[in-house]
C-alpha cells in the first residue's frame, strides 16, 4: 500500500508565514475599524439603509486569504493559522484596555480627551468587539475552512470557484449574522441597525468574494506551482480543536 505522506509536517513552505502575517494583520485592522466608524453611502434595500460598520471593507481579505491556504496548504494549517488570529485579537483587546486605562497627558486631555478614546476604540479596550468578531469568527472561519476541503475532496480539486464562493455563502453566513448579534447584544451596535448591518455586511462579502474569483484563480495557481504542493484533505480530522 502506497505511504501517504503529510507534507504539512514534512514540507517547508516558503510563502506560509508571509501569508499568515497578512491574514492576521487584516483580522485586526478590521476588527478596530469596526468600532471606529459606520459607513453610510446613501443606499437603500427597501426600507432597510445599506448601512456597514467600517471592517467590513477589510474582512473579506481575511476569507479570501483563508481561501487560498485551505486550497493550497490543506485544512490543518489553516486550522493553526486560524487559531493564531484568535490569540492576536485577545492580545489586541489586552493592548487596548491597557492604553484605555493609563493616566492620559494634559495636552492629549485637552486636544482628544479620554471620552473620545472610549467612544471610538472603547469596544476595542472593553472586549465588546473582541467577543462579538471572535465568536463570528470561530462560527465563519472554520466552517468556511471545513467547506473548502470537504468540497476540493468531493470535486476532485476540479471547479474552484464552486469551493470559494459555496463556502463564502455558508461561512459569511455564520460569521455576519454571530458577529452582528453577539456586538448588539453587548451594547457595540444598537437594536436598530441589526438586520441592516447585517444584510449590508452579507451583501458586501460574498459580493467582494465573487468578483475576485479571477484573481483567487490567480493566486492559487501560482502558488500551488511555487510551493510544489496540492493537498487534499481525504482522511484529516476536521475537528476545530485539533492543533496538529
Amino acid at each position: 500500500m502506497e505511504k501517504v505522506v503529510d507534507y504539512t509536517k514534512t514540507k517547508t513552505f516558503k510563502y506560509l508565514d508571509m501569508i499568515t502575517v497578512v491574514f492576521v494583520l487584516v483580522l485586526v485592522l478590521s476588527n478596530i475599524a469596526s468600532s471606529a466608524k459606520i459607513i453610510d453611502w446613501g443606499i437603500s434595500l427597501g426600507p432597510i439603509p445599506l448601512s456597514f460598520d467600517a471592517g467590513t471593507i477589510l474582512f473579506p481579505i481575511s476569507y479570501i486569504i483563508g481561501d487560498l491556504i485551505t486550497e493550497v496548504y490543506g485544512y490543518k494549517p489553516a486550522r493553526r493559522i486560524i487559531w493564531i488570529g484568535f490569540g492576536a485579537l485577545a492580545m489586541s483587546a489586552i493592548v487596548f484596555w491597557v492604553v484605555q486605562v493609563l493616566p492620559g497627558e494634559a495636552t492629549w486631555e485637552a486636544m482628544v480627551g479620554q471620552e473620545t478614546y472610549d467612544q471610538i476604540l472603547g469596544s476595542m479596550s472593553n472586549g465588546a468587539i473582541i467577543i462579538a468578531s471572535m465568536a463570528g469568527y470561530f462560527a465563519g472561519s472554520f466552517s468556511n475552512a471545513i467547506m473548502m476541503a470537504v468540497m476540493k475532496v468531493m470535486t476532485k480539486g476540479r471547479m474552484l470557484w464552486s469551493r470559494t464562493i459555496g463556502s463564502t455563502i455558508v461561512g459569511q453566513a455564520f460569521d455576519t449574522y454571530v458577529f452582528i448579534f453577539v456586538a448588539s447584544a453587548l451594547g457595540v451596535f444598537p437594536w436598530s441597525l441589526f438586520w441592516s448591518l447585517t444584510i449590508t455586511n452579507y451583501i458586501f462579502k460574498v459580493v467582494t468574494e465573487s468578483a475576485v474569483t479571477p484573481l483567487t484563480y490567480l493566486a492559487v495557481n501560482s502558488l500551488k506551482r511555487l510551493e510544489g504542493v496540492d493537498i487534499f484533505d481525504d482522511d484529516t480530522n476536521l475537528s476545530p480543536f485539533k492543533f496538529d
